[in-house]
């Protein structure tokens, strides 16, 4: 006698994991300060606009010893909305999707390493300080490819004029901050 074998039925559920859709690459983009530079955050726009991936920048904002890790700290929130904007308007323009993060730290590193610790990301772009400007010392950057995961891109410095510095504007009717952005990004 001969078993006849049936074929069982699927039960209902969510779809197999490889017939999900993927999530989008995200590449991290960490500055400091008021200036940006441009040559970075155009590397990091283009390389995610080809890439298809969210960018994510991310302020760091160093907070003094004397002060608790979760203080408020108006100035660097205000300095980190108005920038954080500009690069948000800047990408909207090429039809990149941004997240935009704020990191505290106790320096610039410190701040570094709670971020590349809590966020998902497949490379980093960040932009090496010239003398006197702006950015990431070259110890930071070394410790940054000693210690990070995945891949970083370091842009050199450029000229003076490569610097984009962006400040919040003053509140002139007492109703909140109003954020004023250079004309190099609003071509």
């Amino acid at each position: 006698m001969r078993v006849r074998w049936r074929r069982a039925r699927k039960p209902p559920g969510p779809p197999p994991v490889a017939s999900r859709r993927a999530e989008a690459p995200r590449i991290l983009f960490p500055f400091l300060a008021p200036a940006l530079s441009r040559r970075a955050l155009g590397t990091a726009l283009r390389l995610a606009r080809a890439e298809g991936a969210v960018l994510v920048p991310v302020f760091l904002a160093p907070v003094p010893r004397w002060l608790p890790l979760d203080a408020a700290l108006p100035r660097q929130a205000g300095t980190a909305v108005a920038t954080q904007e500009a690069i948000e308007q800047r990408a909207a323009r090429l039809g990149v999707p941004v997240d935009a993060r704020l990191e505290r730290g106790r320096t610039a590193r410190h701040a570094l390493l709670r971020a590349t610790a809590c966020e998902r990301y497949e490379r980093i772009v960040v932009a090496a300080a010239a003398p006197g400007a702006p950015g990431f010392a070259p110890g930071d950057v070394a410790w940054l490819l000693a210690h990070a995961p995945g891949e970083i891109v370091v842009m050199r410095p450029g000229h003076e004029d490569d610097l984009l510095e962006i400040e919040p504007a003053a509140e002139p009717d007492g109703h909140g901050p109003t954020v004023a952005l250079p004309a190099a990004f609003v071509r």
